[in-house]
């Protein structure tokens, strides 16, 4: 049976350009500042209320944030998270019976990744800082 609600529901994409700056640690005065002279904190804060946001703008954010666009277009947190709940088993380490999706990848080594983008990402916005500092 297929869950309705779950087809009804829409990615909200202004939400996910804020989830995913706040695992990476970037601050919406960082986005801004990485979009150009026509953003300011205020404009990054109004772009997170939108639920669809312009292709162009969302492509420009994805490449700062060195995340594919369609991870910010598609990405349910909640689904995310039923996903993780449904099938974690800490008790015998198996999966449930109806989860037919092997993955193609070895996800400790994803996050693995992911970590030493964020750390990357966070040594490139300090050194952009410094650079700030030093100028003024």
């Amino acid at each position: 049976m297929i869950n309705t609600n779950m087809l009804e529901k829409k990615i909200h994409q202004g939400r996910n350009i804020k989830r995913f700056c706040e695992m990476l640690g970037i601050k919406q005065e960082v986005l801004a500042y990485e979009l150009g002279d026509d953003w300011n904190q205020k404009k990054i804060s109004l772009l997170e209320q939108k639920e669809l946001i312009e292709n162009d703008i969302l492509d420009q954010v994805a490449k700062i944030l060195k995340v594919p666009a369609d991870a910010i277009k598609n990405f349910d947190e909640e689904q995310a998270i039923n996903i993780i709940s449904n099938t974690a088993s800490f008790d015998n380490c198996q999966q449930p019976a109806f989860f037919n999706n092997q993955p193609t990848f070895n996800p400790l080594d994803k996050m693995v990744e992911l970590y030493e983008r964020m750390l990357e990402q966070q040594k490139e916005m300090i050194d952009r800082l410094e650079k700030l500092i030093r100028e003024k």
